[in-house]
């Protein structure tokens, strides 16, 4: 299987006001985000996260992706330190990323775009950056742990969560 995440933001004492994120502290809010991803990706799973992964504060990045299950690659976010980038337990690092899944063309990036290669050919972009905050535009979509129950998500539940939301509204 084949997840996507963003903006986890380990180890942040900011994430807890701006974003109100349910947790007493950091230390639950970590250890619950760490449950949450493990409970949902497999040891043999692909995780793209879209960039703000953890706090320079937070310690050992590559302590922290032993311990989080699947393959990882990171799209670089703004909140991302060069001690995180620099990690050797992701498989990749890169800025943004076109990834085809099936025939489904994917444009990576932590930040949402205006528009994007292939958007007219109903290609999607997934980012971050936004903590679910962000209206977005057709054949876009938030994979944020802020806009997905604080855990990676399958590409085909990033889809139904719109048409969801279209057929409540």
């Amino acid at each position: 299987m084949i997840y996507f995440t963003s903006d986890t933001h380990f180890g942040d004492p900011r994430i807890l006001r701006i974003d109100r994120r349910p947790f007493p502290d950091l230390a639950d809010h970590d250890v619950t985000l760490i449950r949450y991803w493990n409970a949902t990706v497999g040891p043999d799973d692909e995780v793209w996260h879209l960039g703000d992964f953890m706090s320079s504060r937070a310690g050992n990045a590559d302590q922290l992706l032993s311990v989080l299950n699947g393959k990882k690659h990171l799209i670089i976010g703004n909140s991302d330190p060069a001690e995180v980038i620099k990690a050797s337990g992701w498989a990749s690092t890169q800025h943004y990323v076109e990834l085809t899944i099936g025939d489904q063309l994917l444009i990576l990036c932590h930040y949402p775009f205006r528009t994007w290669n292939k958007m007219g050919r109903k290609s999607f972009n997934l980012h971050g950056h936004s903590h679910g905050k962000l209206k977005p535009l057709p054949y876009q979509y938030d994979v944020g742990v802020d806009a997905h129950g604080l855990r990676p998500v399958e590409l085909a539940e990033i889809l139904a969560s719109r048409r969801k939301t279209s057929a409540a509204g």
